[in-house]
C-alpha cells in the first residue's frame, strides 16, 4: 500500500482526477487547514491558544519556472511579515527545489539566503526540508554553506536512509540544528532501510546521538518530527534519565494528526512544533501523507464508493 501510494505521488494523471474531486479536498482538509496564507495564519492563532508554535510551509516543489520562483520568494516575504505583525512564534521550511534549485543549484541557494536574511526579525528558525534521495547530498552541501553565514536555520534528515547517520555525525560537527523525520518519500531498498522497525530503530539512535552531551556542547538541536507515541515516550524516557531540560528539544507534528498528544506534550514542559503545510500544490504532499498512515485510505474510499 505504502510503495503504491508513493507512486501515485508523482502521477499527473492521478493529481488532475484527485484535485477535481470534492470529496479528496475534504479529505485534505484533515492535514491542512486551506489553500492560502490566511487559513494557515489563523489555524496557527488556534494552536497558540493550546501552547503550540507552528512551522509554517507553501506547499510546492520542483518548480523550472523563474517567475514561478519569484513568486514563492514574494510569497515567503509575506508570509514572514504576517507571522512579525500578528505576534506567532512561527517558523518557516522551504523546499529548495521550490526556489529553482532544479534550474541552478546558486539560484536556489541565492534565494535561501536571502529569505533566511529576512526571516532574521523572527525568533525562531529558518528550515531547509529535504526532499528525495536525489536531492540529499546538494541539499546538505546547500545547507552547509547557507549555515556558515546564517547560523540560525536548520535542516530535516530523514531516518530511513542508511547515509543518514554519517550526515548526522557531520551535521553535529557543524553545531546544526536537526529536524529528524522519518522519511515520506519512494526509496530503494538498497539505500533505504525498508522496514518500519529498522526506521524506528535508526530513528531513535539518531536522536539519543543528537542529544548527547558531546553533541550539545556543540550547539547541535533536535527537533524531533514523529507522531510515533512509543518513540516520543522513549525521547521523553532518556532525556529525563539523562537530566537534560525537557525545553531542551522539540517534538514536530503535523496538522491535524495527534492534537491529543501535541497537548500533553506542551503540558508536560516540552517544546512543540505543528507543521502547517498550506497551498494549491497539494497532491504529492498528501499522498506522501496517506502513504505514512495507509489507514487514512480507508477515509476516501468511503466517500469514493458512497459508503
Amino acid at each position: 500500500m505504502r510503495g503504491l501510494l508513493l507512486a501515485g505521488s508523482q502521477s499527473e494523471w492521478l493529481r488532475r482526477q484527485a484535485t477535481r474531486r470534492g470529496f479528496v479536498r475534504k479529505a485534505v482538509s484533515r492535514f491542512m487547514p486551506g489553500e492560502s496564507l490566511d487559513d494557515a495564519l489563523q489555524a496557527s492563532h488556534g494552536l497558540a491558544r493550546d501552547g503550540l508554535s507552528v512551522i509554517l510551509t507553501h506547499l510546492g516543489e520542483n518548480v523550472r519556472d523563474r517567475s514561478e520562483v519569484e513568486a514563492v520568494v514574494r510569497h515567503y516575504r509575506e508570509m514572514i511579515d504576517r507571522i512579525q505583525v500578528e505576534g506567532l512564534d512561527a517558523e518557516v521550511s522551504i523546499k529548495l527545489t521550490q526556489l529553482g534549485f532544479d534550474l541552478s543549484r546558486e539560484l536556489a541557494l541565492d534565494h535561501a539566503s536571502a529569505l533566511v536574511s529576512y526571516a532574521t526579525r523572527l525568533p525562531g528558525r529558518f528550515w531547509i526540508d529535504m526532499e528525495g534521495s536525489a536531492y540529499t547530498e546538494a541539499t546538505i552541501e546547500a545547507y552547509r554553506r547557507l549555515r556558515a553565514e546564517h547560523p540560525r536555520s536548520g535542516i530535516a534528515i530523514q531516518a530511513y536512509l542508511k547515509r543518514s547517520a554519517a550526515d548526522v555525525e557531520a551535521l553535529i560537527g557543524y553545531g546544526a540544528a536537526i529536524r529528524l523525520v522519518k522519511g515520506a518519500y519512494q526509496e530503494p531498498a538498497s539505500i533505504a532501510f525498508p522496514s518500519r522497525p529498522e526506521v524506528d530503530a535508526r530513528f531513535l539512535e539518531l536522536a539519543k546521538r543528537i542529544l548527547t552531551k558531546e553533541a550539545r556542547a556543540r550547539g547541535a538541536w533536535l527537533t524531533a518530527g514523529t507522531h510515533d507515541t512509543r518513540l516520543i515516550s522513549e525521547i521523553e524516557r532518556h532525556v529525563d534519565a539523562t537530566g537534560w531540560p525537557r525545553d531542551g528539544l522539540e517534538f514536530a507534528m503535523l496538522y491535524g494528526i495527534g492534537r491529543a498528544e501535541q497537548v500533553r506534550l506542551a503540558r508536560a514542559g516540552c517544546r512543540v512544533r505543528v507543521l502547517i503545510s498550506y497551498g494549491t500544490h497539494w497532491f504529492p504532499w498528501y499522498m506522501r501523507r496517506l502513504a505514512e498512515r495507509p489507514a487514512n485510505v480507508a477515509f476516501v474510499l468511503r466517500n469514493m464508493f458512497g459508503g
